[in-house]
């Protein structure tokens, strides 16, 4: 199945999420008082013209000839349908019955928010409260993923050539880690600005270093300019010029990769 099944706790129920967001309803059902079961939310008629528009709209291979069976058959007192048979007629992929360990009825997120109000209004409200936590949590792990993957990708790139084309024979190990915290404030300068100890005078407080502060923009640039410093280094430029270049270049990329973020965030604005 590959990445793992998540939970989240809703008024005191764990609710399983899959890897891909489908949320279980067999677990939120467990907070509904009394005899009920989903085939009986299914068959009321507002549902189903619900699961039709989102079908429509999320999934082209949708049966429309089924669907309209269906529904001309919604609400009346003889007319019943389980998810598998919703599922296998109209070729729905919003609702999923599942076997084994994690059986049940898992729907996507956003027809698991409209069963949650069948089961109350506050649930609802906690469960998508609850699933955007889980989402928020998702994407800090996200950028600190990032982060971690860029830096251990570039090192060696950056510091093999620092090695192969600044440091001469016979250095201790003091003029070594010279070199290097001068080619890394090299690109520090170029992006930031500033050197690693300039930053640090101004930020007394702070743990870590100006790269540990900054945002995924700003890495995604790092990584291209110490792939370029490499270049230049093997090109044998001296590090002014290199410096020069490097700040021509984070100024030309952190202009695209600011204006293609604010066009992603306008973009994701309107489809909300």
């Amino acid at each position: 199945m590959g990445k793992k099944n998540k939970n989240i706790v809703v008024l005191n129920n764990t609710i399983t999420i899959t890897a891909n967001d489908y949320i279980s309803l067999t677990d939120m059902l467990k907070e509904k008082d009394g005899d009920f079961f989903i085939s009986d939310w299914l068959r009321n008629r507002n549902t189903v013209e619900y699961l039709g528009i989102w079908e429509r709209i999320h999934n082209p291979d949708f049966n429309y000839g089924e669907f309209a069976i269906i529904k001309s058959q919604a609400g009346l007192n003889s007319y019943k349908i389980s998810v598998k048979e919703w599922a296998s007629k109209t070729n729905a992929i919003g609702l999923q019955a599942k076997a084994g360990r994690y059986g049940g009825t898992y729907a996507h997120k956003d027809i698991a928010f409209e069963f949650g109000m069948w089961i109350s209004a506050e649930f609802k409200i906690y469960l998508i409260k609850e699933f955007q936590r889980l989402k928020d949590d998702e994407q800090k792990n996200l950028d600190w993923d990032i982060k971690r993957s860029l830096s251990k990708l570039n090192y060696h790139i950056h510091t093999d050539a620092i090695k192969q084309n600044l440091i001469p024979k016979s250095l201790n190990a003091k003029q070594i880690s010279f070199i290097y915290a001068t080619e890394a404030d090299v690109l520090n300068m170029a992006l930031y600005g500033k050197t690693a100890k300039k930053w640090q005078d101004e930020h007394p407080n702070k743990k870590g270093n100006i790269r540990d502060y900054s945002n995924v923009t700003q890495l995604v640039c790092l990584v291209n300019l110490e792939n370029l410093n490499a270049v230049f280094i093997n090109d044998g430029h001296e590090q002014p010029l290199r410096l020069e270049k490097l700040n021509q270049i984070a100024i030309s990329q952190m202009k695209l990769l600011v204006k293609h973020d604010a066009q992603n965030l306008l973009v994701g604005k309107s489809d909300e």
